[in-house]
This record gives C-alpha cells, structure tokens and sequence, in this order.
C-alpha cells in the first residue's frame, strides 16, 4: 500500500514513511492510494476475534509489506496490552442507546487506543533505522496526554505538545504536565487549540526546520492515527446482539473531524451500518457544514466539552478530498479560498452526498449538562460531557426519526476527567479511577508561550540543544 496527499505534490510514499512524514511535505494530509475492502463474509469471520486480533486483521490491509505481520502482531498485542479491560472498548447497553466505551487507556480516553499503538510504532520503526525523532502536537485536551504517555521514557524520541493555556479541563492538564520524564515537553500556548494546531502546521511547513529538527506528528494528521480509529467501528458492530444490526448508526463525538472520519472510512472499507452522526458542541462549524454546506470559522466558544471547543478541523480535509473526488488540485483551491475568505462552500449536488456520508447534531452547554442529568437518573450511568453531546443528539434523532434504529454512541473520554461538569449536572462527584487518585498532589513542568510560531520553534531550538 502506498500512501498520496490531500495536495497531490509529492511522490506516493510506504507506510512507514507516510508515519514518519506526519503532515505531507506539500502541506496536504497522508491517504492510501486505494481503501481496502472488506466482504460480509470476512466481517462475520470477524466475529470470532479479539480486539488486538481484529486490529492485525484490518491493519495489515493498510500496511501492506512494510512492516514484517509477526513484528505487527506483536506491536498490537503490546499495544492494548496497557488497557484495564479485557474487551479494550467494552460495548453495553444503558436504557434505549448502546455506549461503545472507548476509555480504558492509561489516560481515561479515546485517544489511547491510537496513541499507544502509535507510540509502539515509532520506537519500532526508530530502531530499525537507527535515527531519533522529536514529535510535535497540539491538544485541545486528550491527545496531548495520551501521546505523551505513549512515548514517555522511549529511547530516541523527544514530545513537544502544545495545549491552550487555561481552557483545558484542570484534570487533562495535569495529566499532562505531571509527566516529568526527561523526553517530555508540555508547552502552554495563550490562546485557543486552534492557534496551537495552526503554529504546528506552520512549523511543520517549514521542511527546513522540520528535517533538521526529525520533526514527527502524533496529531490525527498522521495517518496511523485514523487506521487505528477505524477498528473499534467495526468492533462496536460486532458486539451488537444480531437483532439490533439491522438498522445502525453511530453517533461519533467530533471536533477534530478525526474520529468520524475513521468510521466514514470503516463505511467505505464495507461495514454495514446506516449513517454516521456528527455530534457537535456550541462550537458547531462541522455540523453547520453539514446541514448548509457552508464551512466558514467563528470564535471559539468555551464550553463544558473543551476537547471539542475548535473551528479549524484538520481531517476535514481527508473528506474534502473523497468529496472532491480525489482532485488534489480542487483540495488545493478550496484552502486557499479557505485562507483568503474564511469559508469553503459546497453547491448543492456536493451537499445532497454530505448528507448521505453524515447526520448531524449539536447541543448546547446547558443541554449538554441536562444530558448527563437524565440520563443518570434514568440509567445509573454517569456520562462525560463529550459522550452527553453524542447521548443528546442520538436522542432527538430517535424521537424526530421514530424509525427503530440502533444507536450506538461513542463514549470518548472517562467522567472523572470532567468532575466538575458532572457535579454540576448530578450534584455529586464521579468515582475516581486508580490512575487518578493522587493527581491533585503531582509535581507538574510546563512553560507557558505566547501564540507566536517562532516562539515554539526558538523553544524547540533550546531544549533540543541542551541534550
């Protein structure tokens, strides 16, 4: 398998390179040349596997030769090894909706499914080329911690990551910053996730600073990230009872673009379900996309699910693509019509096959605590507020649709890492996993940056020079 950008101006590249490129040196996103297919046949076969087995299963499809299925297997195996439940993304039934659990990583998110294998990944690939790496992100809250515990403590590679100074939760932060080895670097930016992400595409299209630097991507603009996000679409299928995979949707809570665009993928790739549901915050340019075929960005708007708080979503671009049918060059026009205007819009005939790749949602802050409030009192269980954007929108769908679909929801990050958000909505604290017990009493080490690009790049300079 070989792997194109968004932007059409480099030559194709393996899999491995396309890891180690991250961002496409043409300032494109990384796709596969083809999406590999899989039969009904094969996807009841599925059925008999484990998690870390159906993830070799559908990796190998995107990873072709490169790298040797034995030393795969094993960086799979080693990967989800790390999770606290046997399932990996355990998948239950409360009151009318099924929650995919997608939180049983080291950091309590969905994140840590990728990351973990994403960290493997890299020292593996390090070592067999014997050269180092300094990886470079921006977070808007989970993707930080679960990159840095990914590659904490590994020989040859360095993490910078960036998140917006104040407006994470205060327990994503100190996830992040109380991690202390020497290879880890937490960088506080004042300004929003949508400045971060922009300083680390700046940097990234410096190919000066980025090869002199061996500068590496952990955000979801790496293409490993997504590969690994389109197995739990196929996993939460299959846990379904056989009666309730008639009629399937997925309700994906999304900022990023990232992870529905995993399971558009996962849709494409032959998985049998209905629709995909985008289920957006107060910060709604995704669904606003999707119901007007207008993408145009406004001001971030602080809210109770803060890892969604973002008006720029990197993988929008993957999909602009397949919609733009694979014309790299319309991609192209679309960013720069995107830079000179604020704004992408879609005609009408685009518009009508958005619609039939997605469903869309959003709910407001007060909705979303309102969430967490019924559906605790009518089910027991305490939702995070990302996944009581989901629980909202599956649940006006169900009531406007009256059509007896399944949902599925996924639930993309523990309560315990918004207790007060919970408190708020329930009165009362969620229980507090083992992980997090102490974590009010760590030591924490973050420098604190303006939103400024050479800023980040003096900083990287410095650190990098005193090792």
């Amino acid at each position: 398998m070989r792997y194109l950008s968004t932007r059409g101006q480099i030559e194709p590249v393996s899999f491995t390179d396309a890891v180690m490129m991250g961002l496409a040196n043409d300032g494109g996103l990384l796709l596969p040349e083809s999406i590999p297919t899989v039969g009904s046949r094969e996807i009841e076969q599925f059925q008999e596997l484990s998690y870390p087995e159906l993830a070799f299963a559908l990796f190998r499809l995107f990873v072709g030769g490169d790298i040797p299925e034995p030393v795969l297997e094993k960086l799979i195996q080693q990967s989800y090894a790390t999770f606290d439940h046997p399932a990996v993304a355990p998948l239950a039934r409360h009151g009318d909706i099924f929650i995919l659990e997608l939180f049983h990583g080291q950091t309590l998110a969905f994140k840590d499914i990728a990351l973990q294998f994403l960290g493997n990944l890299f020292a593996w690939i390090l070592a067999e080329r014997q050269e180092s790496m300094n990886i470079l992100g921006a977070t808007s809250g989970d993707t930080g911690s679960a990159a840095i515990y990914g590659v904490r403590g590994k020989k040859n590679i360095n993490i910078f990551i960036l998140h917006p100074h104040g407006k994470v939760s205060p327990v994503q932060e100190k996830q992040m910053t109380s991690v202390l080895d020497p290879n880890v670097f937490n960088i506080a930016v004042e300004g929003t996730f949508d400045d971060g992400q922009r300083i680390v595409k700046e940097i990234f299209a410096d190919l000066d600073f980025k090869r002199t630097h061996h500068l590496g991507a952990v955000n979801s603009i790496n293409w490993a990230r997504i590969m690994a996000q389109i197995v739990y679409y196929f996993w939460a299928f299959l846990q379904l009872p056989a009666a309730e995979r008639k009629t399937v949707d997925i309700v994906v809570p999304s900022g990023n673009f990232g992870n529905i665009f995993a399971g558009y993928l996962a849709k494409r790739m032959g998985l049998p379900i209905r629709r995909l549901v985008l289920a957006s915050n107060e910060n709604n340019i995704l669904n606003r996309f999707i119901a007007t075929g207008d993408y145009r960005c406004s001001e971030v708007v602080p809210t109770w699910s803060p890892s969604m708080d973002i008006q720029v979503a990197s993988n929008f671009e993957r999909y602009l693509y397949y919609l733009l049918e694979g014309n790299p060059e319309k991609v192209r026009q679309a960013f720069v019509q995107l830079r000179e205007t604020g704004a992408i819009a879609v005609g009408e005939e685009l518009l009508s096959r958005v619609r039939e790749d997605f469903g869309t949602g959003f709910a407001t802050n007060d909705e979303t605590l309102s969430t967490i409030a019924d559906f605790h009192q009518q089910t027991g269980y305490i939702l995070d507020p990302h996944t009581a954007v989901g629980v909202k929108v599956a649940g006006q769908l169900r009531r406007d649709e009256k059509d007896g679909a399944t949902f599925i929801c996924l639930a993309t990050a523990h309560p315990a890492k918004f207790p007060d958000a919970v408190h708020r909505a329930i009165g009362s604290y969620p229980p507090v996993p083992e992980s997090l017990r102490d974590i009010d009493q760590r030591q924490c080490r973050f420098q604190i940056l303006p939103a400024d690009t050479t800023a980040v790049k003096n900083y990287i300079r410095e650190q990098l020079s005193l090792q």
